[in-house]
């Protein structure tokens, strides 16, 4: 199972999705008997790149979130006392 394919949420993606909807408009029937395994598996193999590029670049926003927070945090403590 894969997300919904919509090019604008997947830019990396969008020229294999594109193939893939076009195999399976073009073989309605051999779809069912593995006719797009191959775009399939590239498919995935790239929507987990893509998912890789974006909790690296969540991770790094949080990260950035967390420090700031720490700090704001130490500089209350530190105007309190």
């Amino acid at each position: 199972m894969h997300p919904p394919l919509t090019l604008h949420r997947h830019p990396m993606c969008a020229e294999i999705i594109e193939q893939f909807q076009k195999c399976h408009s073009d073989h309605p029937i051999a779809k069912f008997f593995g006719e797009c395994t191959e775009l399939k598996i590239k498919l995935d193999r790239c929507f987990r790149q893509e998912k890789a590029l974006k909790r690296k670049a969540n991770f790094e926003q949080s990260k950035k979130l967390k420090e700031r927070l720490q700090a704001l945090r130490k500089e209350t403590a530190e105007n309190e006392s």
